[in-house]
């Protein structure tokens, strides 16, 4: 039977470490749904792949299958699956309140992930010294602005009072400075993260389901 298989139910192909994939493990998990996760290798290329490239064109990940319909885009996706299941919900409260939940969602992903993405291009892909220090500065700067407004606007317990949408786009962000400190230490980037959002993390590892989502490659 092919890997990529799309006649069973609900299938999630992922990467261990992305914070797209994680984001929707996060919203299975959180909704208790049964899926079959399928786990790519970026190093061996199997999101490059004829077959998987049927599932999603762009060859990125995370995609997810549900019986015979396919859809990729993380953000999609989480849509999809509240549509889909509405309980429990990821966009809680009122019109107004579920309006935040999207704002908040897309403020990661345009403020925080879009310096995220040039540390990971230049921190991960590149030899230390073939690394431009000019753009990798400028992420440290941009994100170190982005974190001391949200230390002064997160809730409690979760970003926007409740557990959301909002709190899977950015955790996984923000749990990977640990990761940036391991290639460049002199960066402090977790020396950035203010102690409500400290606070804030640790409860979201607290969730009953947070170990099942941790990606796979860091335990080793």
């Amino acid at each position: 039977m092919s890997r990529y298989h799309r006649g069973m139910a609900l299938t999630l192909y992922y990467g261990s470490g992305s914070p797209f994939s994680w984001r929707v493990l996060f919203a299975l998990e959180h909704k208790g749904l049964a899926y079959e996760p399928r786990l790519l290798s970026f190093s061996k290329g199997e999101h490059r792949t004829l077959e998987y490239t049927l599932i999603n064109p762009r060859r990125r990940l995370p995609a997810i299958t549900d019986d015979d319909f396919c859809l990729y885009e993380s953000n999609a996706i989480t849509e999809y699956l509240e549509d889909r299941f509405p309980q429990p919900t990821l966009f809680p409260g009122d019109a107004r309140a579920r309006a935040r939940v999207r704002r908040q969602r897309e403020e990661a992903d345009a403020y925080i992930g879009a310096p995220y993405q040039t540390l990971v291009q230049q921190l991960f892909f590149k030899k230390q010294e073939q690394r431009d220090r000019g753009p990798i500065l400028d992420a440290r700067s941009r994100l170190a602005s982005e974190l001391e407004m949200l230390e002064r606007q997160v809730e409690e317990p979760f970003l926007v009072g409740e557990l959301s949408a909002a709190d899977f786009a950015l955790y996984p962000f923000l749990i990977m400075f640990s990761r940036f400190a391991l290639k460049e230490p002199e960066l402090h980037l977790p020396s950035l993260i203010g102690p409500r959002i400290h606070a804030w993390m640790k409860r979201i590892e607290a969730l009953p389901y947070y170990e099942k989502t941790y990606p796979p490659h860091w335990r080793s």
